[in-house]
């Protein structure tokens, strides 16, 4: 998988003077755009379409400092249709605009080529097990919330709090299949997975039962899902689980993510600080 990224990788180089079609490139990469969104934002730290700009305006100031060709025309070259538009990203990256940048002594930022290899962490293997669901529903409170990458979700923590002790009591009754009792499930996240951007969120749980009163229900086809488990303090162990899913156990198995919803089961242990979570991934074989 990650040869082919990185022949990946090399195609967006190609194309940085003119488009860069997502669904080519997943064609390369020898998976869905889906996939290669999300596994490119796990091992990149940033959004595959940010890379992209970012790469263009390294090149285009580059041409601006060395070159006696009009700004406009490094604009145009550079897939932007007006002065206007590229003087914005210009300035957004390297702090200043496409003219000041051609004075002497103009600090610019860079974005480097980005290639990827697998690094072999820790002596432990990823605890996994893969599922077979049929179609079941999601039912649950539910709210918009932002993305958060590191660190406590305090949306989500105060959405929480705001349920009421009888809900979540009637909400519990409601389960009655894997993965069991009261769930996180995230849905409707942006493809980029960018710090920030909204997704649906359910305080819910898994069930063939109707929503009751003030509750929202989630239809989830049948699938294939990839159940990982870890333990540790949270939401650090959470959130490195997720990390390494991406960055280790995708590279090295042959499955790719698809859409639908991802369902974190916590369960306390001790004192609270610490927990036991098993995080249900949707998937499909690679390729697919």
């Amino acid at each position: 998988m990650l040869e082919r990224l990185n022949q990946a990788m090399e195609h967006i180089e190609r194309g940085l003077d003119g488009s860069v079609d997502p669904e080519e490139l997943a064609r390369v990469a020898g998976t869905s755009v889906y996939h290669l969104r999300r596994m490119f934002s796990a091992l990149a730290g940033m959004p595959l379409s940010e890379y992209v700009r970012r790469r263009r305006l390294t090149l285009a100031a580059a041409e601006v400092v060395a070159s006696r060709e009009t700004l406009l025309d490094i604009a145009v070259r550079h897939g932007y249709g007006s002065g206007e538009a590229f003087a914005r990203a210009f300035r957004v990256m390297h702090g200043v605009g496409p003219s000041e940048a051609r004075r002497a002594g103009v600090t610019l930022s860079s974005q480097p080529r980005m290639s990827f290899r697998l690094v072999i962490e820790g002596n432990s293997g990823m605890r996994h097990r893969i599922e077979r669901k049929q179609a079941f529903g999601v039912v649950g409170f539910k709210a918009r919330v932002p993305l958060v990458h590191a660190g406590p979700n305090e949306a989500i923590m105060n959405f929480v709090r705001g349920i009421g002790r009888a809900d979540l009591e009637r909400l519990a009754k409601l389960s009655d299949q894997e993965p069991e009792g009261v769930v996180a499930v995230c849905d409707d996240l942006d493809p980029s997975r960018a710090e920030g951007t909204e997704l649906d969120y359910y305080h819910g749980v898994v069930t063939s039962a109707p929503a009751l009163e003030g509750m929202t229900a989630l239809a989830v086809p049948a699938g294939t899902w990839a159940v990982f488990t870890a333990s540790g303090p949270m939401p650090l162990a959470v959130q490195t689980l997720w990390r390494d899913v991406f960055t280790q156990w995708f590279p090295s198995n042959p499955y790719a993510s698809r859409p639908g919803p991802e369902i974190l089961r916590v369960r306390p242990t001790g004192d609270g600080s610490e927990a036991d979570a098993e995080l249900w991934l949707p998937v499909e074989g690679a390729g697919r």
